[in-house]
């Protein structure tokens, strides 16, 4: 049965785990709340990599039990997220977090071509939002990685999010291919690729959902717009993906459903060794909490 919100989610990450997650740069409060939390639910089993003296500081603020928790002293950030990466590719953790170092400086050691974490497929986003208005999940990418994805990167991308679909219950995921406008035009770009990328699964290059586009993306939640507009799909108004058409459309779209519809977001970046978690600074030690258990699941 298909996960339809996150408390079944983290019920489930409870089944399957503990998963161990190291965590580079790991000396952040939230980080150290979420980590405790999840080791307390036997979620995961922990390792963090970071400055072990600031590390043990916030720890103990917050009453966390620290003798639990495996410590490596390092640090140095950049040095810190590569002693991830080499915990990974060594077999003894199987997610991926980033703590308190800057996106840029993370994501160059993880795909480091020679050190990093590359597994030979395209590495995309892929976010999950508990709506309160919505009975099921629905997830979104690429809102985290790829800037400007060509083609064949958005049918990876496509692919990466059906894949995180299946591993969330979910056997024939719909997707919607998302636009500006239902028609396809020429002068708009992402309903070209959009129309492409449908044509791409009908010839069975792309398998495991049903996809549609271009769909503007009311058609893609709401029968009842997609009725007033005529547009007929089997997408239309079900739809259990959203394939924004660049990183710009889908982070503002990903920001408002969070803080519009005060929804909650786990997300993880999928396609290489293992997931990544790829929080946000502004997000809370629940929300990382819940990445955490998506990937455990996901893994």
């Amino acid at each position: 049965m298909p996960i339809k919100n996150f408390d079944q989610l983290i019920e489930l990450a409870q089944e399957r785990g503990p998963k161990t997650v190291a965590v580079a740069a790991a000396a952040q409060e939230a980080v150290l709340l979420a980590v405790n939390e999840a080791e307390e639910l036997g979620i995961a089993d922990v390792i963090l990599i970071g400055d072990q003296p600031e590390i043990e500081r916030i720890g103990h603020k917050y009453a966390v039990d620290m003798g639990r928790l495996d410590i490596v002293h390092e640090p140095d950030p950049v040095r810190a997220a590569q002693t991830m990466t080499e915990l990974i590719n060594a077999g003894q953790a199987r997610i991926a977090m980033k703590g308190a170092i800057q996106t840029a400086d993370f994501l160059r050691v993880v795909l480091d071509r020679k050190t990093g974490l590359r597994a030979g497929r395209l590495l995309s986003h892929v976010a999950a939002f508990d709506i309160p208005a919505l009975e099921r999940l629905i997830l979104i990418s690429d809102a985290g990685v790829v800037v400007a994805p060509t083609l064949q990167e958005k049918a990876d991308i496509v692919r990466n999010a059906i894949d995180v679909a299946h591993r969330l219950g979910v056997g024939q995921p719909k997707v919607a291919l998302l636009a500006a406008t239902e028609t396809v035009n020429p002068k708009i770009p992402a309903t070209v690729d959009a129309a492409a990328l449908s044509k791409m699964a009908d010839r069975k290059q792309i398998v495991g959902g049903i996809l549609d586009g271009p769909l503007t993306l009311d058609n893609a939640i709401s029968q009842e717009a997609a009725a007033i507009k005529g547009v007929e799909s089997p997408v239309a108004g079900q739809a259990d993906i959203l394939i924004s058409p660049d990183i710009e459309a889908g982070n503002i779209l990903a920001k408002g459903i969070i803080y519009f519809a005060q929804a909650y977001m786990a997300g993880a970046v999928v396609g290489a060794r293992a997931p990544i978690i790829l929080p946000s600074r502004s997000d809370t030690h629940q929300a990382k909490l819940v990445a955490i258990s998506m990937c455990v699941v996901i893994a």
